[in-house]
């Protein structure tokens, strides 16, 4: 199957990101890999969209903090990009709304240059004879257009079924029309629980399951402790950004309180939707 041929994709994934670590940027290379490998699709991008401070998770820092250090983790790839739109809104948004928002923007790009910033610059150099890529070359049609999909652990699939964290209809719209690239995590049994599910085994060709071979199980849960206590995190995040924690003086005991005494931003509004 030819370059063109091949259903070019976009990788979305949403969290706290607090602090984003390598794990989350062996994330995206794994699911790159996994979908490039059956020769049918090409990652073209990739997006890192941090919660807004709205969502009050309990040890959530302030929100610019996170996306400077998902810029700084970043600053050197060539196709993983951060986006502060969600993080943005006076409000928590839904993670099926952030979706749908990129999906927006990525179908109403009118070339294909604005799209494809992986590989379009090789692709020239490769292929000069044969194919030009200029904007005039590659109009977005509704079958160029790339396709979005989530990106996410083993854990945000078993949250679906954790009572008002979830609305049924976002299950449905984010696995049903865009699709899930999922990262197993050791111990986590995701088919299991796909099957388990009737909306996720409805969908389950949407589902996308890359096993990581090579077990990582760098939490941001364990680095903000191991901060907390006095403790190196170096190799377990970007050197950028372990200095950036060190120089704003990020994860303490009392940050670890923030939002401690406050209920998850879906839980206070599905439950009294109820």
């Amino acid at each position: 199957m030819s370059s063109r041929e091949k259903t070019k994709v976009v990788l979305l994934a949403c969290g706290s990101f607090n602090p984003i670590t390598n794990m989350h940027l062996r994330m995206f290379e794994l699911a790159r890999d996994h979908l490039e490998d059956t020769g049918r699709y090409r990652v073209v991008k990739g997006i890192i969209s941090p919660v807004g401070d709205s969502y009050k998770k309990k040890g959530l820092i302030e929100a610019c903090h996170r996306l400077e250090m998902a810029r700084l983790a970043t600053q050197n790839s060539d196709w993983i990009t951060v986006d502060d739109w969600e993080s943005q809104q006076p409000e928590w948004v839904e993670t099926a709304k952030v979706v749908r928002h990129h999906a927006e923007l990525i179908s109403s790009e009118n070339n294909y240059d604005d799209v494809d910033t992986v590989r379009c610059g090789k692709r020239r150099k490769l292929e000069q004879n044969t194919i030009i890529c200029q904007s005039s070359s590659y109009i977005n049609t509704k079958e160029d257009t790339p396709h979005l999909n989530l990106l996410c652990g083993a854990d945000v699939l078993e949250s679906f079924g954790v009572p008002n964290l979830w609305k049924p209809e976002d299950i449905e719209e984010i696995v049903g029309r865009y699709g899930v690239a999922c990262i197993t995590r050791c111990g986590s049994d995701p088919e299991k629980f796909i099957n388990q599910s009737d909306v996720l085994y409805k969908h389950r060709k949407n589902i996308c399951m890359v096993r990581e071979w090579v077990t990582n199980e760098i939490s941001a849960t364990h680095v903000r402790r191991a901060l907390r206590r006095g403790q190196s995190v170096r190799y377990l995040l970007p050197d950028p950004v372990v200095r950036y924690i060190q120089e704003h003086s990020l994860y303490s005991a009392e940050s670890e309180q923030m939002n401690a005494d406050a209920i998850l931003a879906p839980f206070q509004r599905y439950t009294s939707t109820n």
